[in-house]
C-alpha cells in the first residue's frame, strides 16, 4: 500500500492539490503537525477541489507520534540525497510504502534523515533550482511509484464519456 506523508506541510495550497492527487491514485496520506494551515481553510477546499473528501487522510501530532502508528519501508525525498527517487524498488504492493517529503521551506529535519541515508532520494534537475514544488515532487515520486506497480487498479480510460471518445470524433466541434 502506497502512502504520502507531509512533514509539517505549510502550504494549503501544496496539501490540498496533494490530496487530490491521493484520492485520484488511492493513496493513503498523512500529515505530521504541526500545519501550516487549518485543514478546513478555503484554500485546501479550492485546490483540493470537491475530493477532498474523499481523500483518507491521518493526522498527527509529531515525527514520534507517527512512527509509533506506522510500520513498513519509508523513503525519504530531499534535495539533499544522492540517489534518483527511480532508483528504489516499489514492486511489492503488500508492504505499507511510505513516500516522505519536508516542508515547503527547509525540508525533511537532519535528524529523521541522517538514520535514513540508504533510502534518501532527490528528483533530478539543473542547478538552477534549488527544489521542485512540493506537489509537483509528490506527484513525480508517487507515479513511479505506480508505474512499478504496474498503476495498480486505476483506471487506463476514462470513465465518463466512451473509450473510444477520441476515435469517433467526425470534427463536429
Amino acid at each position: 500500500m502506497l502512502n504520502i506523508v507531509l512533514y509539517e506541510p505549510e502550504i494549503p495550497t501544496n496539501t490540498g492539490n496533494i490530496m487530490r492527487t491521493c484520492v485520484a491514485t488511492g493513496t493513503t496520506l498523512h500529515l505530521i503537525e504541526p500545519l501550516g494551515f487549518k485543514l478546513d481553510e478555503k484554500s485546501i477546499k479550492r485546490s483540493g477541489v470537491n475530493y477532498i473528501n474523499d481523500c483518507q487522510y491521518f493526522v498527527y501530532k509529531n515525527w514520534d507520534d507517527f512512527l509509533s502508528k506506522n510500520k513498513g519501508t519509508f523513503y525519504f525525498y530531499t534535495r539533499y540525497g544522492h540517489k534518483p527517487h527511480s532508483d528504489f524498488d516499489y514492486h511489492n504492493k503488500e508492504e505499507n510504502i511510505y513516500l516522505i517529503f519536508g516542508k515547503e521551506s527547509t525540508g525533511i529535519p537532519r535528524f529523521i534523515l541522517k538514520p535514513n541515508l540508504a533510502n534518501c532520494a532527490r528528483i533530478p534537475m539543473t542547478n538552477k533550482v534549488r527544489a521542485l514544488n512540493l506537489a509537483n515532487s509528490v506527484a513525480i515520486v508517487l507515479y513511479e511509484a505506480l508505474r512499478q506497480q504496474n498503476y495498480l487498479d486505476l483506471l487506463r480510460d476514462e470513465p465518463h464519456k466512451s473509450s473510444n471518445f477520441i476515435e469517433e470524433y467526425e470534427g463536429d466541434e
